[in-house]
């Protein structure tokens, strides 16, 4: 496999010009996909960072009825509350053109993440892999996905000699039992795109791209390794 040397960072005056620029590129890369395989991949983060740019995405002309989308992580909680984000992939991201668009949710009726890890695993491995484009946030403690600094299982979750999987996560500093895709899982695609903003965030990028430890900053992980390229997308 191709290494990369190093990541590329993309910096806008706001979100709204972000997640237009963004958008375009992913539509190129699905498009791309298409062209090739008849078929693409696309796995998002949730949280309140990418709303704008699923809703412009949502909006892209591109074949969405050959497109799989699935989450990188999710809240073990029912698909229609507030803090889900299947939710909001349904409410905001499945709208418009991308209705078409087939959806792999990650919460089954498991009654905890340990016992429905698999369950969700089987569910992603609808998609086509390697994924064509994984689109992560960033927490201010430098987490991604539902990998939280310092939280139980963590280092197994980011050991990238263990096997493509879904992994239960818990931890005291967020709310929640979750279920996330590991690092292997998640670095099994042509793309990685880090979308962050505001100047705190921009801080803690700054300070992942130092040498230290991914438990402390989790981060570091993702945009410090070499196998799949990494780009950075900041707005204030």
């Amino acid at each position: 496999m191709t290494e990369f040397s190093s990541h590329h960072e993309h910096r806008f005056p706001d979100m709204q010009t972000l997640a237009a620029a963004l958008a375009g590129e992913i539509r190129v890369d699905l498009a791309e996909a298409l062209a090739s395989r008849d078929i693409a991949s696309l796995v998002v983060s949730g949280g309140t960072t990418p709303a704008p740019f699923f809703a412009q995405l949502s909006r892209e002309a591109v074949d969405w009825s050959k497109i799989w989308i699935g989450l990188t992580d999710e809240r073990w909680v029912d698909a229609v509350d507030a803090q889900s984000n299947e939710r909001l992939v349904r409410d905001v991201l499945l709208q418009a053109r991308a209705a078409q668009a087939h959806f792999v949710g990650l919460k089954n009726p498991a009654a905890t993440p340990e016992s429905g890890v698999d369950w969700a695993w089987r569910a992603m491995k609808r998609l086509p892999r390697p994924y064509d484009v994984v689109v992560l946030g960033m927490g201010q403690d430098g987490h991604f996905a539902s990998l939280v600094p310092n939280s139980l299982g963590l280092l197994r979750a980011l050991d990238t000699s263990v096997a493509p999987a879904c992994v239960a996560m818990h931890s005291l500093a967020v709310p929640h039992p979750r279920v996330s895709q590991n690092l292997s899982a998640l670095l099994d695609a042509r793309r990685i795109v880090l979308m962050i903003s505001g100047a705190a965030k921009w801080s803690v990028y700054q300070r992942a791209k130092q040498s230290g430890a991914a438990t402390e900053l989790p981060i570091r992980a993702v945009i410090n390794q070499t196998q799949t390229p990494v780009d950075v997308f900041w707005a204030p």
